[in-house]
């Protein structure tokens, strides 16, 4: 495989927008502090509103300041003497020529769409009128790519009219997590994992995103996608295909994407007739959370509406390496704790040497992934209980920490932004920790079958009390197969 040029010049569309401003701006600053930006790397950020470069620049100095805790001035002075700031339109002409003035002589330079995806089709058409397109180019996606496979077509296709599928990016913070790529370390640079990781010896897999916020402010967004489409579609999916995905022959781009399409393609469609016993909707009403009174998402919303905030489904994967085994994955606004979690149970042993006296201290073992708030791995092992006993062995579980971070880094080692990552990546053109139109097509169908079947079966989101876990029925759907979640 080639290697590909470094970038340039990176411009962010929607460079004055929370996205940017809280994420992307500092990750690129870290990336500078850090020594990974090259000496005469640019950085534009471009936005309808008009504003001097020096006015942009005291903006983004604070924005830094907040999540760095400080500046470095330093450090500042070299990044401050990266930034441009070009306010216009830029699905028009008049837009894509001033900021190509401002690119001046780049040759490899980054578009990276902090917008609606509904306007990702006409900035890209404007780019290729101005010639700012073709295969030397790169252009970062932020999800949702549509609302269904129709809609992500459309847009896909419009990109694609423009830019090569190589130099498309769809991004999904998720896979810029350090334990997220550790996942990877682990399964397949490990012999002790990868034999056990099939429907021998695991039971089931779940997958928890739980979020205290409501929607607040974001309503008109969400109303239209709901809980299956803003964050199952995408990050929930992403992650199920790296747990379940088979060993890639290498970490090529295309080799382990390739093997993630696979995954997608063996998930059972959920029809009309299954829908009810292994999908739950919900929708969060007013609560407490956190110790604060929260309102319910139709007063947020300031009317009635059938949207979902909470979803709890069982997905199998058809295939050999885990026909039975279950993966059940839940994410709901409004939830008691911020959590995103992958749990890996496994089977029990198949008899107990052990005794009587040590039956009731005997479990499983577990991994747990935990991605947020705070990034660890988990594995939690038996072991003979310290101190005298009369009548036989006692055991206990012991949680043996995995964490990269942990191990090596220190206790105060600052953790890294997910998109810093993602970002060098970009720069140096490799997409394996992207999503391939393919990828993003599949899950579509799936999705899309999901919605079908909710509307073909009438079935409406169930009310849940801001600071619980979602409706009973979340419950029903797990303990039907006389499992629970772990929590």
């Amino acid at each position: 495989m080639a290697k590909s040029p470094l970038a340039d010049v990176i411009v962010l569309f929607g460079g004055t927008g929370d996205l940017a401003q809280r994420m992307l701006f500092p990750s690129l600053y870290f990336l500078d502090a850090d020594g990974f930006l090259s000496a005469d790397f640019k950085i534009i950020a471009t936005a309808r509103a008009e504003m001097t470069r020096e006015a942009f620049a005291a903006q983004v100095r604070e924005t830094v300041k907040s999540r760095a805790g400080g500046v470095d001035d330093k450090v500042w002075n070299r990044f401050a003497q990266r930034l441009d700031y070009v306010g216009g339109d830029a699905t028009q002409p008049a837009g894509t020529q001033a900021l190509k003035a401002a690119m001046g002589p780049a040759k490899t330079p980054i578009f990276y769409l902090a917008l609606s995806p509904s306007l990702y089709g006409r900035v890209c058409g404007a780019l290729g009128a101005a010639g700012l397109g073709g295969p030397s180019a790169r252009i970062v996606l932020e999800k949702p790519i549509g609302r269904d496979l129709e809609s992500s077509k459309v847009i896909n296709d419009a990109v694609g009219a423009v830019f090569p599928e190589e130099s498309v990016f769809r991004i999904d913070h998720y896979l810029g997590k350090e334990t997220v790529q550790n996942l990877i370390a682990l399964r397949f640079a490990n012999t002790l994992f990868e034999p056990l990781w099939n429907n021998l010896t695991i039971d089931h897999v779940q997958i928890t995103v739980a979020e205290t916020d409501g929607v607040g402010d974001r309503w008109p967004y969400y109303d239209e996608y709901g809980a299956l489409r803003d964050m199952v579609q995408n990050h929930m999916l992403q992650l199920l295909c790296l747990v379940a995905m088979e060993p890639p022959s290498d970490m090529a781009p295309e080799s382990l994407r390739n093997e993630k399409v696979k995954v997608l393609r063996s998930l059972r469609p959920i029809t009309r007739a299954e829908v009810a016993s292994i999908s739950v909707r919900g929708q969060y009403t007013p609560g407490v959370v956190g110790g604060a009174s929260a309102a319910g998402y139709e007063s947020e919303r300031g009317q009635a509406s059938n949207t979902e905030t909470f979803v709890a489904l069982r997905a199998d994967i058809d295939n050999w390496r885990w026909a039975g085994v279950p993966f059940f994955l839940r994410t709901g606004k409004r939830l008691p704790e911020r959590r995103t979690q992958i749990a890996i149970q496994f089977k029990p042993v198949p008899h107990s040497i052990f005794g009587d006296g040590a039956k009731a201290d005997l479990v499983a073992n577990r991994l747990v992934i935990d991605l947020q708030p705070d990034e660890d791995i988990e594995l939690t092992l038996m072991n003979q209980a310290p101190g005298l006993t009369h009548g036989g062995m006692r055991l206990q579980s012991l949680p043996l920490s995995l964490s990269l971070l942990r191990a090596y880094s220190g206790p105060n080692a600052r953790r890294r932004i997910a998109y810093e990552r993602l970002l060098l990546d970009v720069m140096h053109g490799n997409g394996t920790l992207f999503v391939r139109r393919d990828e993003v097509e599949q899950a579509w169908t799936w999705i899309d079958g999901i919605e079908a079947a909710w509307a073909d079966s009438g079935m409406a989101p169930r009310p849940y009390a801001a600071g619980s876990w979602g409706p009973s029925g979340a419950f029903a759907l797990i303990e039907r197969s006389e499992r629970a979640w772990y929590d």
